[in-house]
């Protein structure tokens, strides 16, 4: 883990597009793909010491058809996922899944082991994220059971035009998404900024761009479901409570 070029790896906005290509260095793909890096590592594609390789010459020597290779990564480029105007509640839902639950469920794995293999590795530097490891991974446990109270509970219930009580498991989940919001607050401490110190290796760098790319998907979750999904059936459910005789509000 110690071959590197800073220069090389212009650190991108995260999730933006990128010109994928079968000369790109290997390592750069790794930095500016979120992602990249599990598959690398599935492929057994050295990304990190032998990044200065490209995908073609890596492919190559694997014995691998690189165009397979750039298919599947190509996958990972990611949009802005923004609803269409009038979007359905079914249409949100599916996604929210398919965007945001899938990819948490895949990102933050590969973001731990990253993490755990750059406080071992390099545990003496003084940049050092200690404690990033340990904090990605309550993320995701805390992110796996919130998601799965979403698509158990709640998603079902809106899914079925929502009830006057509906306001009672949203109220919840609102509370959780300001839980994940701190979270991620110190996640970004812990990561310096994600700002990768100047002799870091490509996994550090990945590790990086993908906790930077995991804020970035995050925080379009929370705000697609406080800022869009949630609101008419709350108000519904408002409406509906102060129309019966057993609103309080009277």
């Amino acid at each position: 883990m110690n071959a590197r070029d800073p220069a090389s790896f212009a650190h991108a906005p995260a999730g933006a597009p990128f010109d994928l290509h079968a000369q790109q260095p290997i390592g750069q793909i790794a930095v500016q793909l979120p992602g990249a890096t599990a598959v690398f590592r599935r492929l057994k594609l050295d990304f990190c010491c032998g990044g200065q390789v490209s995908l073609a010459q890596a492919a190559a020597d694997r014995g691998l058809d690189a165009e397979a290779v750039l298919a599947e990564l190509a996958q990972l480029q990611r949009g802005d996922a923004l609803p269409q105007a009038g979007a359905s509640a079914n249409a949100l839902i599916d996604l929210i899944i398919a965007r945001y639950h899938e990819v948490h469920r895949a990102q933050l794995p590969e973001l731990v082991r990253m993490a755990r293999r750059v406080e071992a590795v390099h545990r003496s530097h003084p940049a050092v994220p200690t404690g990033l490891a340990d904090a990605l991974e309550a993320m995701h446990s805390e992110l796996l059971e919130h998601m799965g109270k979403e698509e158990a509970v709640l998603f079902p219930l809106l899914r079925a035009g929502g009830n006057p009580f509906v306001g009672m498991p949203i109220s919840v989940l609102r509370a959780e998404h300001t839980d994940h919001g701190a979270a991620l607050e110190r996640l970004n401490a812990l990561a310096h900024d994600t700002i990768p110190p100047e002799d870091a290796c490509n996994t550090w760098r990945a590790l990086y761009a993908g906790i930077a790319q995991l804020n970035d998907d995050l925080i379009s979750h929370i705000h697609l479901e406080n800022n869009v999904l949630f609101p008419p059936f709350e108000a519904q459910a408002s409406a509906a409570g102060c129309a019966s005789t057993q609103c309080g509000c009277h």
